[in-house]
């Protein structure tokens, strides 16, 4: 026969069919997501579940921020009078994830007056089970938010008959594991690159998530495609579609040996130009990116030290330097390496400031500058040699290659971005955000730093409710990044929410033991010492 029951945790007993808590004669509501992960942290009680695993057995299927999970915490923090700095229900695991330490237990016992609905507790076969599932949506989930970081030209007025105007989708990956995933990304990331250096050629980016109908509201050509690798074989299929007529132009289906892969995208980009509507000139078409490098091993390094410096933590920065410093083995003229490289030392003063970081400094410009001299006509070189010196605070030098960058490349995003971030490092704010929205313009899929570098110049312009906005999306897409949590702290207490931002400020001493903002202000970019004074001034009133 089935049984009534009902969940107590700790003191309180919880209704999920009517989303409330109760102890003593006294009763809260929380909402129902809240609910549901109480429910999965009692489901697994005294064990830690990653925040990763609470987001796909909480919102299975659905693409949310880490910011939804996170007020979800904050609520039933709050609901069951936890503190978290002393918890005895809700315990935050640095870098992992949430445990739930209160005793929980199953009673048939039902409080006066209310119905309970029969609640089937799993098993520990169905536990198991939940598990696999569990783990089986984490790993969709990461590969369905693969950023594809594409570029675009410049989105100004068009005049009909001379340019075309072309979106290239992300390719899709149809092989599993992430390996599979970054190889299909630079594959369309490198196909924009050979693309926007045709004057013919109008290039807007997509994001990964839009729609096709969403392209082609604002380009009249549509490029997708996939990719698939099986062990030593590489299958990619290109597509050309009139966005207007929804007429397909042109498919083409490549199977070469993987060690051919830098000729097969040769010729991807070749085919593209020939069979494109419009008189592209036999000079424009000779003007396709010529190869970074003719090292496929190189080449898969430096994708993967890409992605790891974007993560910006210490451990990511040291093993993206591996990943250059191979590349460069393997290939010591690949430009792009170097500046990866350079990029890492730079990154390295911010991350870990100490006594001898000048010439850790030295070294990346060394690096940068190496860069420059292999290939001038790269804009992502130019880029990195801003990335240095804002890190040296020589922020004029900084804009000023960001310039060249925007002149090599009219469509580069993250110069755009860049460019607006500095602005507000020297305390003028106001003139980064038009940088910052043509950036977004140009690059939906810009990923956190966008938001972050946006959700920054509105606090510093008192737009304190826009500021929340962007940084609660910033900490959405990159929940590990420390630069985000203090500025998304300083903002809530802008806006008047201490709960919330002293809460944010217990996760930054989780992430970094012993942490000050003195301290990290030493070797932060930021100039405006007004702009810095109201920083740390907030910080303080978050507990910091």
């Amino acid at each position: 026969m089935e049984m009534l029951v009902r969940l107590q945790v700790g003191d309180w007993w919880a209704d999920r069919t009517t989303n409330e808590l109760g102890r003593a004669g006294d009763t809260v509501r929380i909402e129902p997501k809240a609910m549901e992960v109480l429910m999965v942290l009692a489901a697994r009680a005294g064990q830690v579940v990653s925040r990763e695993e609470l987001l796909a057995a909480v919102w299975p299927g659905v693409v949310v921020g880490d910011e939804a999970l996170t007020q979800s915490i904050i609520k039933l923090r709050r609901a069951l009078g936890d503190n978290p700095r002393s918890p005895s229900y809700i315990e935050t695991i640095s870098k992992r994830g949430y445990r739930l330490i209160a005793p929980v237990r199953q009673s048939e016992a039902v409080p006066a007056g209310r119905s309970w609905r029969r609640v089937p507790w799993p098993s520990l076969a169905a536990g198991a089970l939940f598990a696999l599932v569990v783990a089986a949506a984490y790993l969709f989930h990461l590969v369905s938010q693969a950023n594809v970081n594409t570029r675009a030209v410049d989105v100004g007025s068009e005049r009909e008959g001379t340019l075309l105007t072309v979106t290239v989708l992300p390719f899709e990956s149809l092989g599993a594991g992430g390996a599979q995933t970054y190889l299909a990304r630079g594959i369309s990331n490198d196909l924009m690159t050979d693309l926007s250096r045709l004057p013919g050629l109008r290039l807007i980016s997509a994001s990964g998530a839009a729609p096709v109908h969403e392209a082609a509201q604002s380009a009249r050509y549509l490029i997708s495609g996939s990719v698939q690798r099986e062990s030593e074989t590489l299958r990619i299929n290109v597509r050309l579609t009139d966005t207007k007529t929804n007429q397909q132009l042109w498919s083409e289906r490549f199977v070469r040996p993987f060690g051919d892969l830098f000729e097969v995208q040769d010729e991807i980009s070749r085919r593209l130009t020939e069979v494109l509507p419009g008189k592209l000139t036999d000079a424009l078409r000779q003007r396709l990116a010529k190869p970074y490098t003719r090292s496929l091993e190189a080449y898969d390094d430096f994708l993967r030290g890409q992605a790891l410096f974007l993560v910006r933590r210490t451990e990511d920065n040291a093993e993206a330097r591996g990943y250059y410093r191979k590349a460069l083995e393997l290939d010591p003229n690949f430009a792009r390496a170097y500046a990866g490289l350079a990029m890492t030392y730079a990154m390295e003063y911010r991350l870990r400031p100490s006594g001898q970081t000048s010439p850790v400094l030295a070294r990346a410009f060394e690096l940068a500058e190496t860069a420059r001299q292999i290939d001038p006509d790269i804009p992502e070189v130019y880029w990195a040699l801003a990335f240095v010196y804002a890190q040296s605070r020589r922020h004029q030098q900084a804009i000023e290659s960001l310039e060249k960058a925007i002149e090599l490349n009219r469509s580069y995003a993250d110069a755009y971005a860049f460019m607006g971030g500095i602005y507000t490092y020297i305390g003028q704010p106001a003139k980064s955000i038009p940088l910052l929205r043509t950036a977004m313009r140009l690059n939906p899929d810009g990923g956190h730093l966008y938001f972050l570098l946006l959700g920054r110049a509105y606090l510093f312009e008192n737009e304190t409710e826009q500021a929340l906005i962007n940084l609660r999306e910033a900490s959405a897409r990159n929940r590990v990044d420390l630069e985000t949590r203090l500025y998304l702290a300083a903002a809530l207490v802008a806006a008047g929410d201490r709960s919330d931002a002293e809460w944010e400020a217990e996760q930054i001493r989780s992430q970094e033991a012993g942490f000050t903002p003195h301290g990290w202000l030493e070797s932060y970019p930021l100039t405006s010492a007004r702009h810095r004074e109201r920083l740390e001034a907030l910080l303080a009133e978050a507990g910091l």
